[in-house]
C-alpha cells in the first residue's frame, strides 16, 4: 500500500482553487446526518508497520495454497500453466479496458477475436461474442435473448441449475412484465423429465439446463432438445468448459445458445472473482447477441485488421434496439482463458478432463465404501458428485477444516430437502495422496458417534 502525501497547505490551496473555505463546505452534508465525533480508528501507522499489519491479517485467510480443497459448485481449483500469468503480466494487457475507440486498440481487439474463435471451437457453435461478467449473468442474458428471438415470455429453468444462477436469472427477468419463470424440479440429481415434458408448450421461449449440472450429474440433453424444439422453443445449455474435452459439445447436441463460467480456463479462484462468462450461439441469431463482437477485416491497403463488428449495448446504438447494457467484456480474464486453451490445446484439454473424470469416480467409490456415507444419486457424473452423510454436514466440514481440508459444499444451505448432502469436487490437481488424506479424515469422522 502506497501513500500520496497531502499537507494541510496543499489541501487549503485545492479548496481555494475549487472556491470553498473548508472540506465540510465542499461536501455540504446536512448537520442531521453528520457523526459530529471522530471515527473510532486506531492511531495512524507508518508504511512499514501498516504493511506488516496487513500481511498478518492476510495470513488468517484460508485458501487453496494452504488448504487441500474439494470445493466446486462453479469455482474450480484447476492447474494454471505459468504461461498464463506470464502473458497477462505484460503491461499492454493488464491495463485492459473495454474498447471504445476500438480500432486504435488492435492488440486488444486481436486477443478478443482469438478468444471468440476458441470459444466457437470449444462449444462447436457458429459465433461467439466477447465475454460477459460471469456464468450466471451469461445464462440470464441467454434467457433474455431467447425471449427476444421467440417473442414468447415463458422460461423453463431446471432446478438442477446452480441456485445462485437461478437467482440471477430471476433478477434479470424481474423487469420484464411479459417474462415468467417456471422452475422444474429434479429427481435423482437430474431434471424431472416428466415434469419438464408437461410444462413445455408453444408459449415457452426456452429451456435452461446446466450440463454437468449443479450436482455434477449429466442431463439427458438429447431428449430435452427434442421436446423443446418440437414446440418451437430454444435450448440454452450452461456447460463446464473443461468437460467439453470429453463430452459432446452444445453444437453436437443441437443447442441454440451455449454459455458457461470461464473461470476454470486459466483464471484463479480469487475468493470469488472476477470471472468471465462465455456466450456462443448460431449465426442466424447473431444480431440478438448481448455485448460486442470483434471481427477480422482488411484496410484500404489490404492489411489485416480487427474492428468491433457488432456493438449492441445502448451506449452505442438506440436504446430500443439494444440487446443488453452490459459494459465490460472482462478482457483480461478472457485473455487468460485464451492463453490457457492455446497452451493446453485440444489434446491437453482432453487429458485434463479425463483426469478429472477418473479422479472423481475413484474418490466417490472410496467414500461410499466407508460406513455412514452413501451416494444418493445414481446417474453419470463428471468431476463433482454428491455424498449423503449420517451426521450434520456443517459439523463434518468444520472438523475437516481443522484437518486442513475444505471438504466440499453443504447442499442443505440451498435446499432443506438436501440436508446432510455434501457436494465434492475433484480436479486434475488432486493426487492419490490428496484423496487418501480426505479418506483418512472421513474414516475418523465415520468412527465418531
Amino acid at each position: 500500500m502506497e501513500y500520496i502525501p497531502k499537507t494541510p497547505q496543499e489541501e487549503q490551496d485545492m479548496l481555494e482553487a475549487i472556491g470553498v473555505a473548508s472540506f465540510d463546505e465542499l461536501l455540504e452534508i446536512p448537520a442531521a446526518f453528520r457523526l459530529n465525533r471522530p471515527l473510532a480508528l486506531p492511531p495512524a501507522l507508518s508504511q512499514m508497520a501498516l504493511k506488516r499489519e496487513m500481511l498478518t491479517l492476510s495470513r488468517k485467510n484460508q485458501d487453496t495454497t494452504t488448504m487441500l480443497s474439494f470445493l466446486g459448485g462453479g469455482s474450480y481449483d484447476h492447474f494454471i500453466p505459468s504461461t498464463v500469468d506470464h502473458v497477462l503480466h505484460r503491461s499492454e494487457f493488464y491495463t485492459a479496458y473495454t474498447p471504445y475507440q476500438a480500432e486504435l486498440s488492435q492488440g486488444l481487439l486481436q486477443t478478443i477475436y482469438e478468444y471468440q474463435t476458441m470459444i466457437c471451437q470449444l462449444t462447436d457453435m457458429e459465433v461467439s461474442g466477447a465475454s460477459l461478467y460471469d456464468g450466471a449473468s451469461a445464462l440470464a442474458e441467454a434467457a433474455l435473448m431467447a425471449i427476444r428471438i421467440t417473442q414468447r415470455g415463458k422460461i423453463l429453468v431446471c432446478k438442477s441449475i446452480h441456485p445462485h444462477h437461478r437467482e440471477v436469472i430471476a433478477t434479470y427477468l424481474s423487469g420484464l412484465p411479459e417474462a415468467t419463470i417456471e422452475e422444474i424440479p429434479f429427481e435423482n440429481g437430474q431434471v424431472a423429465m416428466q415434469d419438464l415434458e408437461t410444462q413445455i408448450d408453444d408459449t415457452v421461449a426456452a429451456v435452461l439446463i446446466q450440463h454437468p449440472n449443479f450436482f455434477g450429474e449429466l442431463e439427458d440433453i438429447e431428449d430435452i432438445e427434442n421436446m423443446i424444439h418440437a414446440k418451437g422453443g430454444l435450448l440454452v445449455m450452461g456447460v463446464d468448459p473443461i468437460s467439453l474435452g470429453l463430452l459432446k459439445t452444445p453444437g453436437e447436441l443441437n443447442a441454440d445458445i451455449a454459455v458457461g463460467e470461464g473461470q476454470a480456463m486459466g483464471n484463479a479462484q480469487s475468493f470469488g472473482g472476477p470471472y468471465l462468462g462465455f456466450f456462443a450461439t448460431r449465426k442466424h441469431m447473431i444480431r440478438q447477441l448481448p455485448g460486442r463482437i470483434v471481427g477480422a477485416t482488411t484496410d484500404a491497403q489490404g492489411h489485416e485488421g480487427f474492428c468491433l463488428t457488432l456493438q449492441t449495448r445502448e451506449q452505442h446504438i438506440k436504446r430500443e434496439r439494444a440487446t443488453s447494457n452490459i459494459c465490460t467484456n472482462q478482457a483480461l480474464n478472457a485473455l487468460a482463458a485464451s492463453v490457457y486453451l492455446a497452451t493446453l490445446g485440444k489434446q491437453g484439454l482432453k487429458e485434463v478432463a479425463t483426469l478429472c473424470l477418473a479422479n472423481a469416480h475413484a474418490l466417490q467409490e472410496k467414500i461410499t465404501a466407508l460406513p455412514g456415507f452413501s451416494a444418493p444419486f445414481t446417474g453419470p457424473f463428471f468431476k463433482e458428485f454428491v455424498i449423503k452423510t449420517k451426521q450434520p454436514v456443517s459439523r463434518l466440514l468444520k472438523n475437516l477444516v481443522d484437518c486442513g481440508i475444505f471438504g466440499g459444499i453443504d447442499l442443505g444451505k440451498y435446499d432443506p430437502a438436501l440436508e446432510n448432502h455434501l457436494l465434492i469436487c475433484v480436479t486434475e490437481k488432486h493426487t492419490t495422496g490428496d484423496m487418501h488424506r480426505l479418506i483418512e479424515a472421513l474414516k475418523k469422522e465415520s468412527a465418531t458417534p
